[in-house]
């Protein structure tokens, strides 16, 4: 049909609307071949086979070739009979410019009328960069439905004005209130997949005031392939705000290291050990032992790794560190080479209330696997202990620290096996944090609670954090201590703003945030490295290895040791904690920081302000655990 019209026009046009008799018959004559012609130049190049809303520079590629060669065809077929008196040249050129036109003319209205009117009828997005990512989000929003591109924001100003695909760059991230209120979005996409986590904090922080999801595009090294679709969209996370990217494993060295090893992980069901046995698993070691006391966990992360891990010997122990016999049956018959340590009692809180079982999971359970790793000839021990650790005001920080020391200690008095620790600080999604509570707290309409407007943690993620292990692992000497490079302390009140305002909430006016006093045992700040210790570069991805003072008395501690666990068999508090104190000097228990004074007032965040209750809560050195 646009063949027969595109020729009739095309006759139409070349004489101004005048045709001669002549021509007119001689042309009703010719179109039978000239659409014959048509049609099987069309057919042979394929212009009948493709779906016309996927058309494309391709497409239209095709169809320009097509006409060309059905028209130089035509005029080699039916321009020489005629004569040019009867049939001039310039209508086959104006037929052939029509023919074109109308052809791809009509596939592009096919995809492009239906889109926009699909796209009215979806979400309004606000796309946060004018680059290429937001290019082809918006080509792809055009071509489906459920979303409807409103205008872009660039940090760019040469930008404003600008269009692409027909979406105009309303302004910079500063214009933000006055773009909301003009195209009042449903959502906010941030399309930077370069987009540093302090940008994106300056964005989530920009967009308090406003009920509005944000969502997000992953990085550029999630984006393996480099192309950014619908498909890749997500809600904003916490982990996009670390003030850091996240450490990347060098995965070919762990791969050698564990590659055919027998790899043993206690507190295998837990957040880390859990996630540990995952990435060990990814470097097909021999056979993995997952040495675990609950037995919960321990079925569900046992089936997961057999259904994923088909082809390699998952061992599923159930098991207590403390249980000396139990340990040395088991590592005499798995015959691990590798063990990774994770089994701990890690919830200050709790600990600070039952010291004495903190010691016989922290310490003796270590104490217990450690000495068995010597006997059997373990090649590498890696115990995963705590910031907290560091000059703790913990009785869980002090019993890490005194794990630290045992490892150090049976490393000193053994050849063959390497021992390592690993420290790292709060792990954003692990069992027990304040991210999984606080996200418990909003869900239920709030208040969340934050205990002190000051207190700062490392964070990291769970990934990043068995990565760190597994580092640590690959570069293991004899009795080094490595921990990361985790960036700024990061506020937990900032982490309770971000987290409201990702879930869709206003801080304060539709979520509110009250302060309810330090626990027993936390400090304001956490510390990295203890007295005489210091930090050197260990050949890693910013992990650095402790320097620290070499152990003078390892009699004198073993002895200190024992006389420790036997008082927390005995349910013995006290002497606990005097124990604990006499090991570790740093010890310094209900203690802040060396700077914050014991007293903490307890208010709430009301109105973009903190109203202070008339409460406090004393935080005592030298009292009893509540």
């Amino acid at each position: 049909m646009l063949a027969v019209f595109s020729s009739t026009l095309a006759v139409w046009l070349r004489f101004d609307g005048i045709i001669p008799a002549a021509l007119m018959a001689a042309y009703f004559q010719t179109l039978p071949a000239l659409l014959l012609l048509r049609f099987v130049t069309f057919f042979a190049f394929g212009l009948y086979g493709g779906l016309w809303r996927y058309t494309g520079v391709w497409d239209l590629s095709r169809i320009v070739l097509a006409v060309l060669v059905s028209s130089a065809a035509i005029y080699l077929t039916l321009y020489r009979p005629l004569g040019p008196a009867i049939y001039p040249r310039s209508i086959i050129i104006i037929d052939s410019l029509l023919l074109i036109s109308m052809i791809g003319g009509i596939r592009l209205a096919w995809r492009i009328l239906p889109s926009a009117v699909r796209g009215r009828q979806g979400r309004r997005v606000l796309i946060v960069g004018a680059g290429d990512a937001g290019e082809m989000i918006v080509r792809e929003m055009r071509k489906r439905s459920g979303y409807e591109p409103v205008g872009f924001i660039d940090h760019d100003p040469g930008k404003r004005g600008r269009t692409i695909h027909g979406v105009t760059v309303l302004g910079t991230p500063h214009d933000l209130p006055r773009v909301l209120a003009m195209t009042k979005p449903s959502e906010l996409l941030v399309a930077i997949p370069s987009a540093s986590p302090a940008t994106i904090r300056d964005l989530v922080r920009s967009l308090e005031p406003f009920k509005l999801p944000i969502t997000t595009l992953p990085s550029l090294r999630e984006l393996v392939c480099g192309q950014a679709g619908i498909a890749h969209i997500r809600r904003l996370a916490i982990e996009d705000l670390l003030p850091r990217s996240p450490v990347v494993l060098r995965a070919e060295e762990a791969k050698h290291l564990i590659a055919g090893k027998r790899v043993l992980v206690t507190g295998a069901g837990g957040s880390i050990g859990s996630e540990l046995c995952r990435q060990v698993a990814e470097f097909a070691p021999a056979s993995l032992v997952l040495f675990e006391r609950y037995e919960n966990s321990l079925y569900a992360i046992a089936n997961e790794l057999s259904g994923r891990f088909p082809g390699i010997a998952i061992q599923p122990v159930i098991g207590d560190a403390t249980d000396a016999d139990r340990v040395d049956g088991v590592f005499a018959l798995e015959r691990p080479h590798i063990i990774f340590h994770a089994a701990a009692h890690k919830h200050v809180p709790l600990m600070e209330a039952n010291p004495c079982e903190a010691v016989k999971n922290n310490v003796a359970g270590t104490k217990t696997l450690a000495e068995a790793a010597r006997r059997h000839g373990v090649e590498r021990f890696i115990l995963i202990s705590t910031d907290k650790a560091v000059n703790p005001s913990s009785v869980m920080g002090a019993t890490k620290r005194v794990a630290e020391l045992i490892v150090q200690a049976i490393g000193a008095q053994t050849e063959g096996t390497r021992f390592v620790t690993v420290r790292f600080g709060n792990v954003l999604g692990s069992n027990g944090s304040v991210i999984p509570r606080m996200m418990e707290q909003i869900r239920a309409g709030g208040p969340v609670t934050v205990t002190h407007p000051e207190i700062r943690r490392y964070f990291m993620l769970i990934p990043e954090a068995v990565q760190l292990v597994l580092q640590a692992a690959v570069l293991a000497r004899q009795r080094e201590i490595f921990v990361l490079d985790m960036g700024e302390q990061i506020k937990v009140l900032d982490i309770a703003r971000n987290l409201i305002r990702l879930s869709g909430f206003v801080p304060e006016d539709d979520i509110p945030i009250i302060f309810v006093g330090l626990r027993p045992g936390e400090k304001l700040a956490e510390e990295l490295v203890g007295e005489g210790e210091t930090l050197e570069p260990a050949g890693g991805d910013r992990v650095f290895r402790v320097r620290w003072s070499d152990l003078t008395n390892v009699g004198g501690l073993t002895e200190d040791v024992e006389r420790l666990t036997h008082a927390a068999r005995r349910g013995d508090s006290h002497t606990v904690l005097q124990l604990l104190r006499a090991i570790v000097p740093t010890f310094r228990p209900g203690a802040t920081s060396p700077e914050q004074p014991h007293l903490v007032p307890v208010g709430v965040v009301a109105g973009g302000r903190a109203s202070i209750r008339p409460a406090t809560i004393a935080v005592s050195a030298s009292a009893p655990p509540v």
